[in-house]
């Protein structure tokens, strides 16, 4: 149920992304792909991963651009998301 999850989001927010920022395909797909990674990994590994002190500001850049496409900003929102990630999966620490 996970991959299945995490691959329709990931569809979602590509064909949202090629329909020049749907918001509400983009939101669908950011709703989905982070249930997928609750289902794939758990719910306290998933919360553990995010909220260590040396990744809180990606995750607060990511869950905030999560946020932002939510209240249908999806450009903005979806920059916030891509820094978020980008720091959140980056292998050296700050």
């Amino acid at each position: 149920i996970g991959v299945g999850l995490v691959g329709f989001g990931l569809f979602f927010i590509l064909f949202g992304v090629l329909l020049y920022f749907d918001s509400v395909l983009l939101a669908f797909g950011n709703i989905l792909f982070l249930s997928g990674l609750v289902f794939i990994i758990g719910f306290r590994r998933t919360f553990t991963f995010f909220f260590q002190r040396p990744k809180l500001k990606g995750t607060s850049f990511f869950f905030g651009g999560v946020l932002i496409v939510l209240m249908r900003w999806p450009l903005l929102g979806m920059l916030l998301e891509g820094y978020g990630f980008v720091t959140l999966f980056r292998s050296v620490p700050p």
